[in-house]
């Protein structure tokens, strides 16, 4: 039986997370989530299961709103900035089931140029 769409991202995701916490030694998880119209980025600390940062193109003026690699390079950055202040500098990059490239490739090199390490 072949699994729907979503089924198929839900178990990429899973399998990407999963590789993750064997190589994540406590660092918290930079999660992105990306939508047709957006893209959103955390620093989740998964042992106590809390949010440390987020950002996303929701929040932006003008120029970080929309789907482009630009806004998603803007939340990169913006959420970068938004960790280092709570103290994190060394995070794991979930890209949750989808392809480094494009828009979620923009944001974590953004997110690295902005001071963080993963």
């Amino acid at each position: 039986m072949a699994l729907s769409p979503r089924e198929s991202a839900v178990r990429r995701a899973q399998r990407t997370r999963t590789r993750l916490k064997a190589l994540s030694n406590g660092r918290p998880r930079l999660s992105v989530f990306r939508s047709s119209k957006n893209i959103y980025a955390q620093v989740i600390d998964d042992e106590r299961g809390v949010t440390l940062a987020s950002a996303s193109t929701l929040e932006g003026e003008g120029s970080a709103k929309g789907a482009d690699k630009d806004a998603a390079a803007l939340v990169g950055k913006l959420v970068a900035e938004r960790a280092i202040e709570k103290g994190v500098k060394d995070v794991v990059f979930d890209r949750g089931g989808y392809i480094f490239h494009g828009r979620v490739k923009a944001l974590a090199d953004a997110a690295r140029e902005a001071g963080l390490n993963f």
